[in-house]
């Protein structure tokens, strides 16, 4: 593995970063605004793992956010622990269990957090993992047998390859795990989480009020299994905001690692887009579905990448909303124009690093540079950028 970060170039980055930290995309905490965010922290875990000057940055990062949903979270609390002791006594958290892998068995387990600052942000009464019933899988199963049916007869086949794949890796040899493809949907590979939060506004003003939704969606080898996951997730959202007499609240805020096929944005934003637009469709007009990192940011007129490679754009955050006051679609031209927001972006701590260790932006060095430079931190920090959206209060 790479060498991490010198004391000497930590400082260099402190440098660079406090002299004009909204130029990398942290963002600012504004008096009258809220800033609610997503980060995949790459296996957080044993806090042995990173160094002192790790822990600073990702405290130092994760402390600007109201309300932040963390991915892989390991099911070694030690890591998750020391980030919360760092953020102080300001700060609360509520996580899932392990999810990922049976209890014992094989597969990288892993927690779906929520930290959030007892400040500005409520925790109510809901937590819960999304799940679909047996009743519904059962459906899906007599629905697409045609499909399933020639999928499960290789499955002996699949077991004999997988057995021996287990022996191997007790024996210390580490083989390719054998693969197989199912055509539809049947449960997700990590229950996402749901967790009912309050953000209280101006005096005399009606707090939001919103289900949040903390997703790590599969990635595996094919795309379609990964559209298939955020399908079931979207019609699973849509079809509990509809029943607003039933839900705790009406507005739904998705926030996680999604695994999207974004590399393309002018290529895949378009099919993306149709299909989003499905949703608004059948949602009625009082229900606004809109992911403002599917678009250009009007400010910055470009898209934001996610990844700390810079190639693509997994993590998304999601409104499913009845509130007129929560941005729309239609208010993405106005983005990033008021200081107090609404607005988006995303913490290039890639860039920061390139500029503060290499004088060099990262778009400037060759693919050689870049892959040697990532494997620095994209284990230690994380190879996810933290993404961010800004709400006025109410």
């Amino acid at each position: 593995m790479a060498a991490q970060f010198t004391s000497q170039e930590w400082e260099k980055i402190w440098t660079t970063l406090n002299a004009n930290p909204e130029s990398y995309g942290l963002p600012e905490r504004i008096h009258g605004s809220v800033l609610l965010g997503s980060f995949n922290i790459r296996k957080l875990g044993s806090p042995r793992n990173r160094n002192r000057n790790t822990w600073s940055f990702l405290a130092h990062v994760c402390k600007r956010f109201d309300l932040l949903s963390v991915q892989e979270v390991m099911d070694n609390l030690g890591g998750i622990n020391k980030l919360m002791d760092l953020l102080g006594p300001d700060f609360d958290i509520v996580f899932s269990d392990a999810t990922g892998s049976f209890p014992g068995g094989s597969g990288m387990a892993e927690r779906l957090a929520f930290i959030y600052n007892k400040n500005s942000v409520e925790r109510t009464a809901v937590a819960t993992d999304i799940t679909y019933d047996r009743t519904k899988i059962l459906e899906i199963l007599a629905r697409d047998q045609d499909a399933i049916l020639p999928e499960m007869k290789k499955l002996k086949t699949y077991f004999d390859k997988l057995d021996e794949w287990k022996r191997s890796e007790d024996s210390g040899s580490k083989p390719k795990k054998p693969k197989i493809k199912m055509p539809v949907f049947l449960s997700f590979i990590r229950q996402p989480f749901c967790v009912s939060f309050r953000i209280k506004g101006h005096p005399e003003k009606l707090p939001y009020e919103f289900m949040a939704i903390n997703a790590h969606l599969y990635f595996g080898n094919y795309v379609s299994d990964r559209r298939q996951e955020f399908d079931a997730l979207m019609e699973w959202i849509l079809a509990r905001v509809k029943q607003s007499n039933r839900t705790y609240y009406s507005n739904f805020l998705l926030m996680g690692d999604l695994n999207l096929d974004f590399n393309n944005p002018e290529i895949d934003r378009p099919k993306i887009d149709k299909y989003l637009k499905t949703f608004n469709n059948n949602s009625g007009d009082d229900i606004s579905v809109y992911f403002p990192f599917l678009n250009k940011h009007p400010v910055q007129r470009k898209f934001l990448k996610t990844t700390a490679r810079m190639g693509e754009t997994y993590d998304q955050i999601g409104l499913f909303s009845k509130d007129e006051r929560l941005p729309s679609f239609a208010d993405n031209g106005i983005m990033g124009t008021n200081i107090q927001g609404p607005d988006y972006g995303v913490f290039n701590f890639t860039e920061l690093f390139s500029k503060s260790i290499n004088n060099l932006s990262y778009s400037r060095l060759s693919k050689s540079q870049k892959s040697a430079f990532v494997k620095r931190y994209e284990h230690k920090v994380s190879d996810h950028l933290p993404l961010w959206i800004r709400l006025p209060l109410p």
